[in-house]
């Protein structure tokens, strides 16, 4: 079984962590920003040097090529996202980047010629901490979101995906949703199963469902020291108690499931003013579709209640929904053969986080390989990797494309 140069990963992980440092050891490097466009050239710099061939579609997304035997044939695909989240981590998306361009360097180094092509990629605007949706190259890429809508979409400064992309120079021709042969994810864990259970790897079997809802509770403004408690109508209490109601029932009911509020926000707000509107984010996450359907629901009818209660306007829109997203039995028994061969410790695990994996699974035969990360800690600046185990996740990942390429040229 062939190994990576665990020193060369290692390095070129930390000279990207470089573009966006933050001062407290993370990054930021936010989808199409400066420093995002410094970071893909840096990697566009990196493959050249490696002799493969560079290439944009029209949302941004970059394709790194080697070619093969038969350039004609569909390639094998590797990959991830080189944006971060404000103040995130070094490793989140880019880990996946950098360890398919160290399959490519160990494949030139050792002479190996591949019948298919093999590409690198980074997807754009992965996080949604920019634009939103998240994974919202990939989601281009498989036509499962209409390009033109995508290019419309701003950022909080107005800003859209097409002046951004038009600005960094990386729009380009290549095919939406062309056909692959496979596609490999390497990716921390970002969460704390392998590194509780001392595992070095874990073989992706799927991803679990997501649903993310945009909550806007409306009340009445007043002043706040001429307005007695019992005339007001203050939706921040209200989404007070709702905040207080689904922590304290939702995952009680549904074990498996995670509830996240991630952005509240009091639009025109003052200290000395009763709000008349809050809006909240919430995120639902569960392995089970139907599950996560009756999370929704319960969502719905607590917050309705709640509001009702309160004389408060409430709307809840539904701003994205993932299905539940099992991965290609094949390509996962590519990456757990390649495993065992190497005595790495393993174990099956159900991704918790979106991938880009997540939208290629429904267009082309897919899995991950996951690392621990310390603590389970990611989408913060702290977040961090042993090396050796950095090493040993793009050593699987090396072995079970080659399984791949062994297993497509005897069918």
């Amino acid at each position: 079984m062939l190994k990576v140069n665990s020193e060369r990963l290692w390095n070129s992980l930390m000279e990207m962590a470089k573009i966006g440092a933050t001062a407290a050891g993370g990054n930021t490097r936010l989808a199409l920003s400066e420093e995002d466009k410094l970071g893909r050239e840096l990697f566009i710099q990196w493959c050249m040097d490696a002799g493969m061939s560079i290439h944009f579609d029209a949302i941004g997304n970059l394709f790194a090529r080697r070619e093969g035997e038969n350039p004609d044939a569909n390639p094998i695909v590797i990959g991830s996202h080189l944006d971060t989240q404000p103040k995130g981590g070094r490793f989140d998306g880019i880990y996946g980047v950098l360890a398919g361009l160290e399959v490519i360097r160990i494949l030139n180094e050792e002479n190996i010629t591949t019948e298919q092509p093999l590409e690198v990629v980074s997807w754009t605007n992965e996080e949604g901490a920019r634009f939103t949706p998240a994974m919202l190259g990939s989601a281009v890429f498989t036509k499962d979101l209409d390009l033109e809508k995508a290019l419309e979409i701003s950022d909080r400064d107005g800003i859209s995906i097409r002046q951004s992309l038009a600005s960094i120079g990386h729009v380009g021709s290549r095919a939406l949703a062309r056909t692959f042969n496979a596609y490999y994810e390497a990716h921390i864990e970002q969460g704390p199963i392998l590194e509780d259970q001392g595992i070095t790897i874990g073989v992706v079997t799927g991803g679990q469902a997501i649903c993310w809802l945009d909550i806007a509770v409306s009340g009445v403004a007043a002043h706040a020291g001429t307005t007695p408690m019992k005339s007001r109508v203050d939706p921040m209490f209200g989404v007070g108690e709702m905040l207080s109601s689904l922590d304290s029932t939702l995952c009680k009911k549904f074990s498996d499931g995670m509830i996240t509020v991630g952005q509240l926000d009091i639009p025109g707000s003052s200290r000395n003013t009763i709000p008349a509107l809050v809006n909240f984010t919430v995120d639902l996450r569960n392995p089970d579709d139907q599950l996560l359907a009756e999370m929704e629901a319960d969502v719905r009818r607590q917050l309705t209640d709640i509001a009702a209660a309160r004389g408060l306007t409430l709307r809840i829109d539904r701003h994205w929904l993932s299905p539940a997203t099992p991965f290609d039995t094949g390509c996962i028994s590519t990456v757990r053969t390649a495993v065992q061969e190497l005595g790495y410790s393993w174990q099956h695990i159900i991704s918790g986080a979106g991938h880009d994996a997540i939208n290629i699974a429904k267009h082309c035969p897919t899995t991950m390989v996951f690392i621990p990360c310390a603590g389970g800690i990611s989408h913060n600046e702290s977040e961090s990797a042993l090396p050796e185990h950095v090493a040993k996740g793009c050593d699987v990942l090396l072995n079970a494309v080659l399984l791949r390429i062994a297993q497509r040229n005897v069918a």
